[in-house]
């Protein structure tokens, strides 16, 4: 969720340091006053563009930064460790810097990031509702992940994607193949023979390194036999042997330990090297025993070396490497359709594109259950938004061809009265229309929901009374499970907040300055005062503030 926001020079702000509560956070203030710049400050902290005319007048340039605690989002700390833009464990920082000339600078975590990174990290951060150009819910691919959450289905559709690019890489190799059929079967019939070639001389991951060992021991049998044999004969088996000798040295020092028990330390270092001794002529020994003369064997090996040496140079590759590179031409073989040529090929895109279809069948069977599901529970919330004579649906629209998405676009429709036929939703619904059934969805959809920052704004544009109390409730309700902020001008929505922030806009030497503050309950019950009664404030008015705090 958002953390703390701090903004210098921007627009008409001067300094500003804001810290956020979970909940549900209204934004109040005169027309006017500025309730728009926290929009327009998170939307450049989250990739928009930025221009010249966001820094305040008379400064050099605007800094924007953000902190969002992510301990609870994993999404964003794998988004994060996947683009080397992990920070300290749990909070995340972002920082932008916009010149006077309109130039920007932004830093995620500190590490210099793209707009477009900006951008797609803020997508799994905050969404915005309210304004057109900041809707989400008008984008096709939001329309369809909304309804895939809610199916809970999200799985499911990344591995039909990932399908669908499987089936889509083979197809174009099989049309590469059909439009190059020569360089095709040209290059099948190469593969084959190097993989015959190589596998014929059934050369195991690591006998290359084994038969060289091998060989170096047969070659040198003779020398390694006479100076074994003679090793010996110094260290035990000769007249005069180094194990006769260290007994003897022990046998005189032992007498003179008598005199001097200074010599104890010697003559245990002499133990020990006995020990030592008597282990390597054991070990020599059994060495010995195993070592012979072997022509034939000697033979075998090097016909088997000359043999390995001599296909490696034909490939042009290192001996050793002839296992690897025979694995890698019989995948590429595989891929090109084994032994079956273009048949073999064709097979697999047929395979690859059932499999697809399979799996898209399934996400169209979800996406159909849970469409019908939702538009029963929006179109049950609606009426308590002044929305009653509106018809919200979700329909599935085929598609000529299948798509990396699956079979099926999905498009949030609404009709503004009973008669009137289903349009798009960003073709028929006004501002405000828009953000109540976003509201709605939100609330519908809170439970399976991944972005836990929600934004509204102008919510409760064309509402007041009895609806403006429920849309107040219910983005109560939704803030029980998210972090909800809400600019609203209705006294209704403001009462319903756990945190209320007022905007102001004062005048001084320099111009025009807004400022956002934090309230507590008295001043908490003036501002929804002010918002009840206008310029004069009744006693009455206050009571009527005081009561609507106590029943939100």
């Amino acid at each position: 969720m958002l953390h703390s926001l701090h903004l210098r020079d921007f627009v008409i702000v001067r300094e500003l340091a804001l810290d956020f509560s979970a909940g549900l956070s209204v934004l109040t203030g005169e027309t006017g006053a500025g309730k728009s710049i926290l929009i327009d400050a998170l939307g450049l902290l989250l990739g928009e563009r930025a221009e010249a005319g966001m820094v305040r007048q008379g400064a050099e340039r605007t800094e924007l930064n953000a902190v969002f605690v992510t301990a609870a989002l994993p999404q964003v700390e794998e988004w994060l460790a996947a683009e080397s833009l992990q920070g300290d464990d749990g909070d995340l920082l972002l920082r932008r810097v916009i010149d006077a000339a309109g130039k920007s600078r932004a830093w995620i975590n500190g590490t210099p990031a793209t707009l477009a990174q900006l951008k797609n990290l803020g997508e799994l951060l905050v969404d915005i509702h309210g304004q057109h150009a900041h809707q989400s819910l008008l984008r096709a691919d939001a329309q369809r992940a909304l309804l895939d959450d809610y199916a809970q289905a999200s799985e499911l559709a990344r591995s039909v994607r990932e399908q669908y690019r499987h089936w889509q890489a083979l197809a174009g190799e099989l049309q590469d193949a059909e439009q190059n059929r020569a360089a095709f079967e040209a290059e099948c019939e190469r593969l084959q023979w190097q993989i015959d070639e190589v596998a014929a001389l059934n050369l195991a991951e690591d006998e290359w390194p084994e038969l060289q060992a091998e060989h170096k021991r047969l070659h040198h049998a003779a020398s390694l036999i006479e100076g074994v044999q003679g090793g010996l004969t110094v260290l035990a088996d000769g007249d005069e042997n180094c194990q006769s000798w260290l007994a003897s040295v022990q046998h005189q020092l032992a007498g003179l330990a008598d005199y001097d028990a200074g010599i104890n330390e010697t003559l245990e270092l002499l133990e020990g090297a006995e020990a030592q001794l008597a282990d390597a002529i054991h070990a020599l020994r059994h060495y010995a025993d195993r070592l012979e003369l072997d022509p034939a064997r000697l033979a075998e090996v090097e016909a088997r070396l000359d043999a390995v040496f001599r296909t490696a140079r034909k490939f042009r590759l290192p001996p050793e490497a002839l296992p690897a590179q025979l694995q890698e031409w019989q995948q590429r073989l595989s891929e090109l359709g084994g032994t079956g040529g273009l048949e073999g090929l064709q097979a697999r895109v047929e395979q690859a594109e059932a499999a697809f279809r399979q799996q898209a069948a399934q996400l169209s069977a979800a996406r159909g259950k849970a469409a019908g599901e939702l538009e029963m529970a929006v179109n049950a919330q609606l009426p308590e938004l002044a929305l009653g004579s509106s018809r919200f649906a979700i329909t599935l629209l085929p598609l000529e061809a299948p798509a990396a998405f699956g079979l099926e676009q999905v498009e949030l429709q609404v009709a503004n009265h009973p008669s009137a036929p289903l349009r798009a939703l960003a073709k028929v619904a006004s501002g405000g229309e828009l953000s109540r059934i976003s509201l709605a969805l939100q609330v519908v959809t809170s439970k399976v929901a991944a972005v836990p920052t929600l934004i509204f704004d102008e919510v409760d544009v064309g509402i007041g009374g009895k609806v403006a109390e429920i849309v107040g409730r219910r983005l109560r309700e939704l803030g029980e499970s998210r972090q909800v902020l809400c600019i609203t001008h209705l006294p209704q929505v403001a009462a319903c907040g756990h945190q209320h922030l007022q905007v102001s806009k004062t005048s001084d030497e320099a111009g025009v300055v807004s400022a956002i503050t934090v309230l507590d309950r008295s001043e908490r019950v003036a501002e929804i005062a002010r918002m009840l009664g206008g310029v004069t404030i009744t006693e009455t008015t206050r009571q009527h503030a005081e009561e609507m705090l106590g029943i939100a």
